[in-house]
C-alpha cells in the first residue's frame, strides 16, 4: 500500500519560510517523479514543483520560481520544498505526489498525498 505523508505546514507571517516534507512508503522512491502541488481555497489544484528520480532535474511554476526548492533524499524517501519568501497567494494545502513520468501534469500522477496547510498572513 503506497502512503505519502507531508508535513511541515503551518501558520507563517509574509516574508517567512517554511519547509514541507514528504515521506513515501510502499513503493520504489527513486523510480518516481515527485511533485508538489497546491490548492488554495475556491481554487482548482496548480502545480509548484516537480523533480526526477535522481534529482537531477527540477520544475517550478512561475509563481514560486526563485522562491522554492524542490529537493530529495532517495535514501530516506522523502521529498522536501523549501519556500522562502512566502506571499499571502502562497496560502494553499499543499500536496506531495508521485508518478514514474509525469512532470506538472496533475491527472497524470499515480498517488498523492493526504495534504499539509499552509496559510501566510500579513
Amino acid at each position: 500500500q503506497v502512503q505519502l505523508v507531508e508535513s511541515g505546514g503551518g501558520l507563517v507571517q509574509a516574508g517567512g519560510s517554511l519547509r514541507l516534507s514528504c515521506t513515501a512508503s510502499g513503493l520504489t522512491f527513486n523510480i518516481y517523479v515527485m511533485g508538489w502541488f497546491r490548492q488554495a481555497p475556491g481554487k482548482e489544484r496548480e502545480f509548484v514543483a516537480a523533480i526526477t528520480r535522481s534529482g537531477g532535474n527540477t520544475y517550478y511554476a512561475d509563481s514560486v520560481k526563485g522562491r522554492f526548492t524542490i529537493s530529495r533524499d532517495n535514501a530516506k524517501n522523502t521529498v522536501y520544498l523549501q519556500m522562502n519568501s512566502l506571499k499571502l497567494e502562497d496560502t494553499a494545502v499543499y500536496y506531495c505526489a508521485a508518478d514514474k513520468n509525469a512532470v506538472r501534469s496533475i491527472s497524470a500522477y499515480d498517488y498523492w498525498g493526504q495534504g499539509t496547510r499552509v496559510t501566510v498572513s500579513s
